[in-house]
């Protein structure tokens, strides 16, 4: 008997992912095909919610003022384990899937393109897995479960911290797409904050009287220039991109309006906040040459992301335990010819579960559970769902989604998953040691929110694109619903 089955529970939980594969399967499709941008994933959040409110869940949805964020609750009394993902598309990476070339299903629409709808299904089936061996073997303790709309834009879990959603929470597990099955401690993901820039000033026709407008668009275009030079003088660590979302309307009408977002990325939040209030400074100096008025707005802003050593043996035992997916010739074959095309190492599928050999290595990448790393004690779980080389926010990455390489990974997931929070609520020493370590691990760090206290979530962001593209999308939903038993 494996140690993922040592206990009656944990076999339950086990049997209950291997029993369900195919409903675990069909959700992460479904989900593939909705394909919804951040603050749009009114079908995804949808499904997620009934299938946990049909097994017993309590669900509570759009919390934190986010329509598509949820949080369902099962048990009662301590230890109170929150488990949580995301599940969000971008733009313009429609892909069909199992196929190693660009082949849009939808010609410029939305698409998953780095995994988050088998995080979904990952989440789902594990929750649906635990809630099952509470009830069967008596297990005590509160699950929570949350759906964090988003993520791409790093919005909602910074406004689930915020608004109280973690205080009384012990532990929390996060489940994330990749081409390993793993965990990992210390930091692993950077800090962030997201803001936009809008610039206003006064329009004129352009050939016939320019000398009375005060152009918007020379503003961001004067802060495009002082970040450009202020490159050269960022303290190691520091990145920030942008996109110009708003540049006039047309040639000849001076731009009375023009807008520009950033995202602002250190190792450390004070040094994000640090980059931010520098560009703001970069933004004040374009609007006063431009002669324009500034609006700034922090959409989101988020701490790095950490995880808790003594949660990743937990989760690394579990991951151990259960193994890698076998793959076949077939899925082989394709990992290899998408990474030709691709020209990167030709290496197929990993082989086998990644050991975990002390911390792990930050990148410059974020992801917004980084706030709730640093109120409670977090683990992650990488779950081998993607094609090794290939890198996220591309069309290569959509390949393996919804075919047998995301289903076979999901399964391993989602086992790991259910029963790292089986020992958990079996375990009170394990919670314990969890809480104790973390206090260790953050030393003197005392947690302060970069998110302004008044923001209010984007509720238009994207809607217009999903309402472009959600009529022709609709057509490839898969239209059997998942069902587990």
């Amino acid at each position: 008997m494996t140690q993922a089955e040592s206990s009656p529970a944990k076999k339950f939980v086990v049997d209950f992912v291997d029993r369900n594969a195919g409903a675990l399967a069909r959700l992460g499709d479904s989900i593939f095909y909705f394909a919804e941008l951040g603050m749009q994933e009114h079908e995804t959040s949808a499904l997620m919610s009934e299938l946990l409110a049909n097994a017993g869940f309590e669900v509570t949805r759009g919390i934190s003022g986010f329509p598509t964020a949820f949080l369902a609750t099962c048990g009662s009394g301590d230890p109170v384990i929150a488990m949580h993902t995301e599940f969000d598309a971008n733009p313009d990476n429609s892909q069909q899937t199992g196929v190693a070339e660009r082949r849009a299903i939808v010609e410029g629409a939305p698409g998953h393109c780095e995994g988050h709808n088998v995080n979904a299904a990952v989440l789902v089936a594990a929750a649906l897995a635990v809630k099952g061996a509470m009830d069967a073997y008596g297990l005590k303790g509160t699950l929570k479960i949350f759906g964090a709309p988003a993520e791409e834009q790093l919005l909602s879990r910074p406004y689930f911290v915020r608004d109280g959603f973690f205080d009384d929470v012990d532990v929390a597990l996060h489940d994330h797409i990749s081409h390993q099955f793993k965990t990992d401690y210390g930091l692993i993901q950077s800090a962030m904050v997201s803001a936009t820039f809008t610039f206003r000033g006064e329009s004129a026709h352009a050939a016939m009287a320019p000398w009375k407008a005060r152009d918007a668009l020379d503003a961001v275009v004067l802060m495009d220039v002082g970040m450009a030079q202020f490159r050269e003088h960022m303290e190691p660590g520091m990145t920030a991109h942008r996109v110009i979302t708003h540049g006039g309307d047309q040639p000849n009408v001076i731009p009375a309006r023009a807008s520009v977002w950033w995202y602002f990325r250190h190792p450390t939040a004070e040094g994000s906040r640090r980059l931010f209030e520098r560009a703001r400074k970069i933004a004040e100096g374009a609007a006063l040459m431009a002669a324009c008025e500034l609006e700034v707005e922090v959409l989101s802003a988020v701490w790095p992301v950490r995880g808790n050593q003594a949660l990743a043996d937990v989760i690394q035992r579990n991951i151990e335990a259960i193994g890698m997916p076998s793959w076949s010739d077939e899925e082989h074959a394709l990992a290899r010819e998408l990474q030709s095309k691709a020209q990167v190492k030709e290496s197929g599928l990993a082989a086998g579960v990644t050991p975990l050999r002390g911390e792990a290595t930050q990148i410059a990448a974020s992801n917004d559970s980084g706030d709730v790393s640093w109120v409670v004690p977090m683990g992650r779980l990488w779950f081998p769902s993607n094609i090794p080389n290939i890198g996220f926010h591309h069309w290569a990455a959509g390949v393996s989604l919804a075919m047998s390489i995301a289903h076979k990974g999901g399964v391993a997931g989602a086992k790991a998953l259910a029963a790292t929070a089986v020992d958990l609520l079996s375990d009170p020493a394990l919670v314990e040691r969890a809480k104790a370590t973390f206090k260790d691990e953050i030393g003197e760090v005392v947690y302060r929110p970069l998110l302004p206290a008044e923001q209010k979530p984007p509720l238009e962001l994207n809607r217009k694109m999903m309402e472009t593209f959600r009529p022709a999308m609709r057509e490839h939903y898969v239209k059997e619903k998942p069902e587990f038993v």
